[in-house]
């Protein structure tokens, strides 16, 4: 079963979209520009707010699943 973790290897900042695109198989690149997009549309501290509670929700990955 996979499970949901923030990427070490994939960040800009805390390694949240790194990790989402290696759970989905997607860039990550897309999801921070649809994330970009998502600030823009509704306005800057909900999507700020949302970015903390995944950064405290998600967990880094361990060293022993480091396979990059």
């Amino acid at each position: 079963m996979k499970k949901l973790y923030r990427s070490k290897t994939d960040k800009f900042f805390a390694g949240i979209f790194g990790g989402l695109g290696e759970y989905f198989n997607i860039d990550p690149a897309i999801l921070r520009i649809v994330w970009v997009m998502f600030l823009i549309f509704t306005g800057v501290l909900p999507g700020i707010i949302a970015y903390i509670i995944f950064l405290f929700i998600v967990p880094p990955k361990p060293k022993d699943l480091e396979t990059k």
